[in-house]
């Protein structure tokens, strides 16, 4: 390794020797004392190069740009006018790397780009403190989701992306060439975490990509996502609502235990005890008494998720029993009126980011529920025969990971929340 410790560690060192290895964030050379900041994704450092104090020889290899890869060993010493305190004196000096191009992206921000081009050049981009933040903190909540699962009981499945039916119904797909036969990309695992469940791993969660073919433009959707679902057997849409609280609640508890690195991204976090849960028709009253045009059956808006979001006065909270009209197909209608389903969303800081169900489990609803939809039950064969053989109550969710990463990180466009984004125009890098 070229490296004993990353920065943040290099720093608590004092008195000792330690080597690093990064770019270089800025340089200074005053001939007889060169100033080199060097960077790290866990920080930076100042290291001091003073003729007299390191050999000749030494000073005549400190030469650098912005982003040089160099590799550094040293003493950590204290020195109250350094950042944080601690300087390197360097006895040896390694340039790995060099740039000799102008670059597109500013990694030490004193010249801005604008997010497409930040995107073009994502390499660079990264370097950027906040940037890199964002994905350390995208990992936190991924880990998060997980560890409390296995921790609930719940086993890790890996359906397949490429599908034979679109898993949702609906035309927003990508159609793919399979050897002979038509298949797709999967817009969700859905269809595959219920069969799991039919099958007897009553509880089940995922992460894995989905895609869809929707024409969006807007700061809020991608067509490339990363999913984090699960399935309970003999559950219904209460129970998921009970483990998605316990889930969301443990991931913004995960997030907020590391209040530096939500600084980076101008980002506070509040963990609530509870998550406020309110019915679809409630809403839909609110949202007329504050003079807003809409009627019973109508799906919101993003523009009134913001609303509903300033209405209710808490940062999350679930809607729930929406009109079975506007729901997936496999979504339970009520008992007692088959006009509403067993259904939910969480919305968190005016925006949807989950949506869950409890699930048909009865073949002959099942089949009638896809009719409705003028859907072919042929066409879902492998999904329905399922139910024929002994199918359990169940329900589930699916959250987005990139959509909670942009709330949490206090970002204005998902895209930021998407390592490479894939959107309408964007098939690269």
């Amino acid at each position: 390794m070229l490296k004993t410790d990353y920065i943040k560690d290099a720093k608590l060192k004092i008195g000792n020797e330690v080597e690093i290895a990064g770019w270089v964030h800025k340089f200074i050379d005053m001939g007889k004392l060169k100033f080199i900041f060097i960077r790290d994704r866990s920080g930076q450092i100042q290291v001091i190069a003073k003729k007299g104090v390191v050999s000749d020889g030494l000073m005549a290899k400190i030469i650098a740009n912005k982003e040089y890869v160099v590799h550094i060993k040293g003493i950590v010493k204290e020195n109250i006018k350094a950042p944080d305190g601690v300087e390197l004196i360097p006895s040896h000096y390694e340039i790995l790397n060099s740039v000799d191009e102008k670059l597109p992206v500013d990694p030490t921000d004193e010249v801005l780009s604008d997010l497409e081009t930040r995107l073009e050049y994502r390499y660079l981009d990264l370097r950027r403190r906040k940037i890199n933040t964002i994905f350390e903190l995208k990992s936190i909540i991924i880990n998060a989701y997980r560890r409390k699962l296995i921790e609930m009981g719940f086993v890790e499945i890996h359906p397949p992306v490429i599908i034979m039916a679109a898993s949702e119904g609906g035309t927003d797909i990508f159609e793919l060439k399979y050897f002979e036969h038509k298949a797709y990309l999967a817009q969700s695992p859905q269809l595959y975490k219920q069969i799991a469940v039919i099958g007897g791993l009553d509880k089940v969660f995922i992460t894995m990509p989905i895609f869809r073919a929707e024409k969006h433009n807007t700061s809020t959707h991608l067509n490339e996502i990363t999913m984090l679902d699960a399935e309970i057997g003999f559950a219904n849409d209460h129970d998921a609502m009970d483990v998605l609280e316990t889930v969301f609640i443990e991931m913004l508890r995960a997030v907020s235990s590391k209040p530096e690195l939500l600084a980076v991204c101008g980002a506070e976090v509040k963990v609530p005890q509870k998550i406020k849960r309110i019915t679809y028709t409630e809403i839909i009253d609110m949202l007329k008494k504050n003079g807003e045009q809409i009627e019973w059956g109508h799906d919101f808006s993003k523009e009134q998720e913001k609303k509903i979001f300033a209405f209710v006065g808490e940062e999350a909270f679930f809607i729930y029993e929406y009109p079975t009209s506007i729901r997936a197909f496999y979504s339970m209608p009520n008992k007692n009126n088959p006009t509403i389903c067993n259904s939910f969303d969480l919305m968190y800081r005016g925006l949807e980011i989950s949506s869950g169900a409890q699930r048909i489990h009865k073949i002959d609803v099942l089949e009638h529920a896809l009719k409705s939809r003028n859907l072919n039950p042929q066409d879902f064969k492998f999904y329905t025969d399922a139910f024929r053989f002994g199918a359990p109550p169940h329900a589930g969710f699916g959250l987005g990971l990139e959509r909670i990463t942009m709330k949490i990180c206090n970002l204005n466009n998902i895209r930021e929340a998407s390592l490479f984004p894939r959107d309408r125009t964007r098939l690269y890098p």
